[in-house]
């Protein structure tokens, strides 16, 4: 199945602007295992979308969408991350948009090392509950808990959404650069800030957990207090009128068969970045 259920002529490998990569990968992850079921379970649900997108007034899929084989290597976390860079260098270099797709969020390592190797002045927003700047965790420095100590050492960082982590961790902070889910209630102030610290060029890593346990309960590890939908909506779209976003991941959705609406959450979550990513040329498209 491709995302979206598309016809055949939008989800060709050659014409299609957008790459979906799956990156079924979970071995680092430390309590609730099954995201590397998650990328199956985005494009499921995707099929059951409506690929009108009412906020931007458009069909982003008219761009082609293509879904990947997925990279499957698993032996080792420091071999998935170079399976992965190695896989998105490829498309960037014909010119596509790439969308990874979690398994955990150690698959973005790959990704953004490909993207800072491909794009000048980038810089990395990252969504998500927790700060994953440890250094190394459980005996390797490619684990989900250290993805944007990893990031730190090639690209400026803006991580949003935080709400937990560990003493070690808050020495490794950024101040300016870190904006707490407890701070992100309190208004709006914060989104205008952070955009000011945007590069030309930015890729979002998503982690789902940053959602609230409330809507996004398929999580590796849920924590309370996170965001809701429309504001994190307005954030995103906020991103994308800012800067040039060239590309982003979302990760870490651990799928309940007896809940398929997280599942669906985060297929939305993907068509709506790309409806502000191509919007605006679809709907030129259009007239």
């Amino acid at each position: 199945m491709n995302f979206g259920d598309l016809p055949e002529k939008y989800c060709s490998p050659e014409s299609s602007k957008v790459v979906i990569l799956p990156v079924p990968y979970d071995e680092t992850s430390t309590w609730i295992k099954g995201a590397d079921k998650g990328p199956e379970a985005i494009i499921e649900a995707s099929a059951n979308m409506e690929v009108y997108d009412i906020d931007t007034d458009s069909e982003a899929y008219l761009m082609g969408i293509y879904t990947a084989e997925p990279v499957t290597e698993n032996s080792s976390p420091e071999a998935m991350v170079k399976a992965v860079r190695d896989r998105v260098k490829q498309y960037l270099k014909k010119n596509k948009f790439v969308v990874t797709l979690g398994g955990e969020h150690t698959i973005a390592i790959g990704s953004i090392q490909a993207h800072a190797a491909h794009y000048e002045d980038l810089t990395v927003v990252q969504i998500d509950a927790h700060a994953d700047l440890r250094d190394e965790y459980m005996g390797s420095k490619n684990n989900h808990a250290c993805v944007m100590a990893r990031i730190k050492e090639i690209a400026p960082i803006i991580q949003i959404g935080i709400r937990s982590m560990s003493v070690e961790e808050t020495e490794n902070i950024k101040a300016g650069s870190i904006y707490y889910a407890h701070e992100i209630m309190d208004g709006k102030i914060w989104m205008y800030e952070m955009l000011s610290q945007l590069g030309k060029n930015v890729y979002i890593t998503f982690d789902l957990d940053a959602f609230d346990p409330s809507i996004m309960p398929s999580t590796g590890t849920p924590e309370p207090g996170g965001l809701l939908w429309y504001q994190t909506i307005e954030m995103v779209q906020r991103i994308f009128e800012k800067s040039n976003v060239v590309g982003f991941d979302v990760n870490e959705l651990c799928p309940n068969h007896y809940n398929k609406a997280p599942d669906f959450l985060a297929a939305r979550l993907i068509y709506k970045m790309l409806a502000f990513k191509f919007g605006e040329q679809v709907a030129k498209k259009k007239k």
